[in-house]
């Protein structure tokens, strides 16, 4: 069983590392993309996806494990969640902003076209095979493995990731700083993601070892305190942005509305976290 599992994890590592390579490759060979915007960030979603696998299949065949500088059970799945968030982002914007008859930052021919529809359709499949990737590395109940690979650690990265994206969409210091229950939305997300992306890190790297109180109630402390900031971010962000009663135009754009359903995402990924991590500490121990 070990041994099909791992021939099984190593075909979709190996399909990973191969479509995002296709699908970066073709969008930056004949594509011919504008520079910068919605297209820098779709190269950089494939390039950082590749490059991911590269490491994990590299130290993996080579038998590294031990020698690198970061924990190793929580690394690969860690990789493979972002990249599988990354590159579903690219399957999402590349064909909205550059499949476009009259889009795409300029005329393009029918060759250019066919890259386009190319990296596409292989951003899709890395993102299928990074999904499986995690699938298959992710903690079983009753398996002993690192934190990254259960499911509050899974939701860390989901959590900075959407605010990534947040922080995207509202990048505009118009779009926060004109009311102060708006730049308390912002410090919420920052706040948020700081927390988040910390223990990330701290898994990653272990060292969790050097904290002063154990790391299960602490991150239960954490994610509470993280779910309750959502909450208000989720009510005033609307509130204050569609909310003619506050000075706001009637017709909001796109990025504030996609901004606000994200923080409503978000508000669930962290009560999710709570109650697992919480199920963690209050039940298993």
């Amino acid at each position: 069983m070990p041994s099909m599992t791992w021939s099984r994890l190593l075909s979709v590592r190996v399909a990973a590392l191969l479509f995002s390579c296709v699908a970066l490759s073709v969008a930056a060979q004949g594509a011919r993309l504008p520079h910068g915007g919605m297209a820098a960030w779709c190269i950089f979603c494939w390039a950082f996806s590749f490059s991911a696998s590269a490491v994990v299949l590299l130290v993996e065949l080579l038998g590294l494990q031990a020698r690198v500088f970061v924990s190793w059970s929580n690394f690969p799945v860690t990789a493979a969640c972002y990249a599988a968030l990354l590159c579903l982002s690219a399957s999402v914007i590349f064909p909205l902003y550059f499949l476009r008859e009259r889009g795409g930052g300029g005329g393009y021919d029918g060759e250019a076209r066919d890259h386009r529809v190319a990296s596409t359709v292989f951003s899709c499949l890395a993102t299928l095979a990074y999904a499986a990737e995690v699938s298959l590395t992710r903690a079983r109940p009753g398996e002993v493995t690192g934190y990254m690979a259960t499911a509050p650690g899974l939701l860390k990265v989901c959590q900075t990731f959407v605010a990534c994206v947040i922080f995207i969409l509202i990048s505009e210091p118009a779009a926060y700083e004109r009311h102060a229950a708006l730049r308390w939305c912002m410090a919420v997300y920052c706040v948020c993601f700081i927390l988040s992306m910390g223990v990330v890190v701290m898994c990653v790297g272990e060292c969790s070892g050097w904290l002063p109180v154990p790391l299960p109630r602490l991150l239960t402390a954490c994610g509470l305190l993280a779910a309750l900031m959502y909450l208000t971010a989720s009510v005033l962000w609307p509130v204050f942005q569609f909310s003619e009663r506050y000075g706001t135009r009637g017709g909001a754009e796109s990025r504030t509305i996609a901004a606000a359903v994200l923080t409503g995402l978000n508000f669930l990924l962290y009560l999710a976290d709570v109650a697992h991590t919480a199920r963690l500490v209050f039940v298993s121990g």
